[in-house]
């Protein structure tokens, strides 16, 4: 499977053509859709461009999102950077009017058991982001409900190529023994090798404006659909690779 991330904690300041508002999003997810993505990862913003997860914000995002991608299912993230007591996130989740078909739960972050357990008492699936670097992995594989998560994300923190190589397959080894599906990405310098990574490892993964703004080769990507399309070729070349060293 592969995701598309279509804006991330990122700002214009950062990238001018990121997509903020709901029919930015619709447009920006109707073309990676049509680019060759799955599943959509996005993160709503309040009118001053800032991730925040107030009802009203999410529930505009999500059906914009949905008019403009039917069928194909949508998910949000639930970071602390948008509300850091996880008490209040908590209580945002309960509140939110339009659910998401997912969310994202980061396990190095405080209070990620409270979140999560809104999320499933909502019905909502849960993706386990489990960042590299961190006791994050073990953490979740701890907590009595991680059977019950839609997937877990290896998040590779790490931007150089090489190591952060080297990090994914630690990450991976440390998440053995998890049961859910796990999707695979990188960030930044390291988000394609990481994505080479994972297609190799017939692991699902992401590509979008949050994790990396530039294709392959350098040039930066003048849009999400841009990325999909050469995640796609990727992973393409890389299933060849595969299927001819077997």
């Amino acid at each position: 499977m592969l995701q598309v991330c279509l804006n991330g904690a990122r700002s214009r300041a950062e990238c001018s053509q990121l997509p903020l508002t709901g029919d930015e999003l619709a447009a920006a997810a109707r073309e990676a859709v049509t680019a060759g993505a799955e599943d959509i990862h996005l993160h709503p913003k309040d009118r001053d461009g800032r991730d925040t997860l107030e009802a009203a914000a999410v529930a505009a995002a999500v059906s914009a999102v949905r008019a403009g991608v039917p069928g194909v299912p949508v998910g949000v993230t639930t970071g602390a950077w948008a509300t850091a007591d996880p008490r209040a996130r908590a209580a945002q989740v309960r509140a939110w009017t339009v659910l998401p078909d997912h969310a994202s739960v980061n396990w190095h972050e405080d209070g990620a058991a409270r979140v999560a357990a809104a999320l499933l008492d909502r019905g909502i699936g849960i993706e386990a982001g489990v960042y590299s670097g961190t006791t994050a992995a073990q953490r979740f594989l701890d907590w009595p409900e991680s059977h019950r998560v839609l997937r877990v994300l290896a998040e590779i923190t790490e931007t150089t190529p090489q190591t952060a190589l080297r990090a994914a397959a630690g990450l991976l080894d440390e998440l053995e023994s998890a049961t859910a599906p796990i999707l695979l990405h990188g960030e930044e310098a390291a988000a394609w090798p990481v994505l080479r990574l994972a297609a190799t490892r017939r692991l699902d993964t992401r590509i979008g404006l949050e994790d990396v703004l530039h294709l392959p080769d350098g040039t930066a990507a003048q849009s999400n659909a841009a990325l999909v399309r050469t995640a796609r070729e990727t992973i393409q070349r890389a299933g060849w690779a595969h299927s001819g060293e077997s």
